[in-house]
């Protein structure tokens, strides 16, 4: 890479088809939250062992180069990790979790700790039954969306 290009920032919500691709996570329990993996694995490895009619968004999360055409790009920002923010904090807020993508992670250069704390929660691929995951995963959700959900369908 030359001296004067920019460093590539990683999308913690990427696409599994991408070539540089790599598994973050497995999603797991009843709520679907991310358990990450202690080192990335090739994402086209992993997908190609799962079983017919699995979306690989459903039981893994990915990490792959935040991109311009990205629908969630709002400017040079994240929209996915804005509005991921306004969702309620989680109940344990310790130390944050282990995670070899941070130093280029678009959305920890973007917000800080508390997208960290966040990013298990998110889902590429939502459960059918989670509203909630799926107004935070949907481009188009406002903030304003998300308030209103959020105080019509308190936790």
């Amino acid at each position: 890479m030359p001296a004067d290009a920019a460093p590539v920032e990683w999308c913690p919500s990427g696409a599994p088809d991408r070539p540089e691709s790599v598994v973050l996570g497995v999603r797991s329990g009843p709520d679907g939250q991310v358990d990450y993996l202690a080192a990335p694995l090739p994402a086209a490895e992993v997908v190609a062992t799962l079983p017919e009619g699995i979306p690989p968004t459903r039981v893994l999360r990915f990490a792959s180069h935040c991109v311009s055409e990205c629908a969630n790009r709002v400017g040079t920002t994240c929209g996915l990790a804005d509005r991921m923010l306004a969702l309620p904090p989680p109940e344990a807020t310790g130390p944050v979790p282990r995670c070899h993508l941070r130093p280029h992670c678009k959305w920890w250069h973007q917000t800080g700790p508390s997208a960290c704390h966040h990013c298990p929660a998110v889902a590429t691929t939502p459960l059918a039954d989670d509203t909630l995951a799926a107004l935070v995963a949907d481009p188009t959700t406002t903030r304003a969306q998300l308030a209103a959900h959020l105080t019509a369908h308190p936790h």
